[in-house]
């Protein structure tokens, strides 16, 4: 199995990630009914993000953490939920990748929710 390597290699994990996600009961609700999420829009965006924290490239401008407090106030966002969204993101980055910049992307994934359920409490 290979690293993530390119953009490419984000936009596969971030299709499959939220495909799982957005068939979750007990999460999937935020994203549609809450967030209303474009995910056509949202997916370039997001690996946007990836690609600047794991690849050191790309133009991610956004306030990641505002981002989440503004949703956070519409609804309130349980360590249930937290642990969902990473269970799904570790199962999908090992299906397709192995090496240093899938473990740093799943680590770097913990180390963001951490910081969120904390700012968010």
């Amino acid at each position: 199995m290979k690293d993530i390597e390119s953009r490419q290699d984000l936009e596969l994990l971030m299709h499959t990630f939220y495909q799982k996600l957005l068939k979750d009961e007990d999460i999937n609700y935020i994203f549609t009914d809450i967030a209303k999420i474009d995910l056509e829009h949202h997916l370039p965006i997001i690996t946007d993000f990836w690609e600047q924290n794991i690849l050191n490239t790309g133009s991610y401008k956004n306030n990641v953490l505002q981002i989440h407090q503004d949703l956070n106030t519409k609804i309130k966002l349980s360590e249930e939920h937290f642990s969902i969204w990473l269970r799904y993101f570790e199962e999908t980055v090992d299906v397709f990748f192995s090496g240093e910049k899938a473990n740093n992307i799943k680590t770097r994934a913990l180390s963001i929710a951490t910081v969120m359920k904390i700012k968010l409490a």
